[in-house]
């Protein structure tokens, strides 16, 4: 066993990684590129009893999800001074934009600003025990690589209580690599079409000619000899012009096929598994807001502004973290978004994330986004 230190945009993470682990370097930086900078700035305006009196303010409300007033902390920072003191400190945070006042005789709560200050310059994260992750791991290790998306994401819902989320890389195209006709009774035949990945799509097509097993051998031999390797949309541009070498009545067949194959392959191009949305009903920050909840599911369920997202950030390296506004969606303004690339054969081929309010435990959710990545990536290889 060895101590890892990881320190980047003074994000700390320790933590003990054997053996199994040894190949993930923690060198990944817990922010959204391009953010340090502004962190930085508003960092060095502050001295360190407000970043200390900040730093206790957006932990207790973390904790607590409750405006934090002059007397808690006094009691939490460990600091010698008066509520008075603390009360003028906070008036500073204030016009600075870091924190606000709900209400006039309550405490303050942090603005998404003070997250990522936070997020930037004053969290240390560590991550689950050995015995945690490799519970995590035993969860990943189904032969059949859609399976291990869907795990992960449910997985990430699980383990944080939010919602998980499971993106691939974008497809232009799904090719072919076998395709066989069985017939299954009159004017009824089985379409099985093996994808490059070995993953087998079944479809039963419903004919209006009967076609003998010696003509549905044919039609398939016809096409795995000529169009292996090529997408639907390549087999039936080329299918125009050759549909003459087959008898003419195949024609009604290789429509019927095209058309199921289709389906397969945009079923398979998705590319997005999402789990433990209904957590999100139970989260104190949304449940008092239907107009947010139902902005909310219907980016996922639209999924194309959030795979923009997810695919932006599987441009960039390491974990990234969306605050709020940072997204750019509307959708997300009460949100944070932490994503992760994860890799295959040292690939990147996609990537995850936990969407859940801005009052998160950052410290616990931010491991679990980047150990998942990590064993997603070891999991995928092995297939």
């Amino acid at each position: 066993m060895r101590e890892v230190v990881w320190c980047k945009s003074s994000v700390m993470y320790f933590g003990k990684l054997n053996n199994l682990h040894s190949e993930w370097p923690p060198q990944r930086a817990a922010t959204r590129i391009g953010l340090n900078h502004r962190s930085d700035r508003i960092s060095s305006m502050l001295n360190e009893r407000a970043q200390i009196l900040l730093r206790t303010l957006v932990e207790r409300y973390i904790s607590e999800g409750q405006p934090v007033g002059s007397r808690a902390l006094q009691h939490y920072s460990g600091l010698d001074v008066s509520p008075a003191t603390i009360r003028n400190v906070m008036a500073d945070l204030e016009e600075i934009g870091l924190v606000s006042s709900p209400h006039t005789s309550a405490g303050r709560v942090p603005t998404g600003l003070a997250y990522r200050l936070f997020i930037d310059t004053m969290l240390v994260t560590r991550p689950p025990d050995d015995a945690h992750i490799q519970k995590m791991e035993h969860q990943l290790q189904p032969a059949n690589p859609s399976r291990l998306i869907a795990q992960a994401s449910n997985m990430l819902s699980e383990l944080t209580q939010f919602a998980g989320v499971v993106a691939t890389a974008r497809r232009s195209a799904i090719t072919v690599r076998q395709i066989e006709f069985l017939r299954l009774g009159e004017k009824r035949v089985l379409l099985i079409i093996v994808m490059p990945d070995g993953e087998v799509e079944n479809r039963v097509l419903l004919m209006e000619k009967d076609y003998t097993q010696p003509q549905l051998t044919e039609a398939g031999n016809f096409l795995n000899q000529h169009y292996i390797g090529c997408s639907f949309s390549h087999i039936r541009e080329k299918l125009r012009n050759e549909l003459r070498q087959l008898h003419q009545d195949m024609s009604a067949l290789m429509a019927a096929a095209l058309a199921a194959g289709d389906e397969a392959a945009a079923k398979k191009s998705e590319d997005y598994v999402i789990s433990g949305e209904h957590h999100l009903l139970h989260v104190q920050d949304f449940s008092a807001d239907m107009n947010r909840l139902r902005g909310l599911f219907s980016l996922f369920e639209k999924k194309t502004e959030l795979l923009q997202l997810l695919d932006a950030s599987r441009r960039g390296q390491g974990i990234h973290i969306f605050v709020g506004s940072e997204s750019g969606l509307a959708s997300l303004e009460e949100c944070s978004v932490i994503t992760a690339p994860y890799s295959a054969d040292g690939q990147v081929v996609g990537t995850l994330a936990v969407v859940g309010p801005k009052r998160m435990d950052y410290e616990r959710v931010i491991p679990i986004v980047d150990i998942t990545a990590r064993l997603l990536g070891n999991a995928l290889s092995q297939n």
